[in-house]
């Protein structure tokens, strides 16, 4: 498997038709439940390659994408993002937002979580952050689509350095897979003080 950077839009918006894909086939599955369009995806995902420090993290097996990461500044994040923190009066300005790490299940288990944390605190450090953010989606657990053998990220996160803070939540609109119109979802934040 090759992990490897990409930044910069010469190299990100080639990827980012490979990496919609990903997005849609892995967040389809719990706890995401995603049921998205392939131009949501590239909309979503150009961003990342108009942000001058922004990094896509790919990871490709016998050339095909089987994985990516992304990251940027929070300040040039959506601002639905930053909302939790400004409502808290938390200063954004040395925070590096992690957006998503997709990999596909056989994929799992052989490092590439912690290199795509690599890549992106990487990209923390050169920038001058002095912390780094991500968000997950909370889910009840006695939601019917719930696999019996899910196991959550959280003890491999807090392995990274991460904690959850329940203080900071966003919220965002998608259509659940099966569902006929869009609801909202609570994503907590986990942070790590670089």
């Amino acid at each position: 498997m090759e992990i490897r950077t990409l930044k910069g839009p010469d190299e990100i918006i080639p990827a980012i038709p490979h990496i919609a894909r990903l997005r849609l086939t892995v967040f389809h599955e719990w706890p995401y439940l995603y049921d998205g369009t392939m131009e949501e995806e590239e909309v979503y995902l150009k961003h990342f390659a108009q942000s001058e420090f922004a990094c896509v993290g790919l990871a490709e097996h016998e050339g095909q994408v089987v994985g990516a990461t992304t990251a940027e500044p929070f300040k040039d994040t959506h601002t639905d993002f930053r909302a939790p923190f400004d409502k808290a009066g938390i200063d954004t300005s040395k925070i590096f937002y992690f957006g998503e790490s997709v990999l596909l299940p056989e994929y799992r288990g052989h490092g590439v979580g912690h290199a795509f944390f690599d890549i992106r605190e990487a990209a923390a450090w050169a920038w001058g952050a002095d912390k780094t953010a991500f968000c997950a989606v909370q889910r009840p657990d006695a939601h019917p689509l719930k696999p019996d053998d899910y196991r959550p990220l959280d003890a491999f996160w807090q392995s990274r350095g991460y904690e959850r803070r329940n203080d900071l939540v966003c919220a965002f609109k998608w259509k659940d897979r099966g569902d006929q119109a869009q609801t909202e979802k609570n994503l907590t934040f986990w942070l790590h003080e670089l």
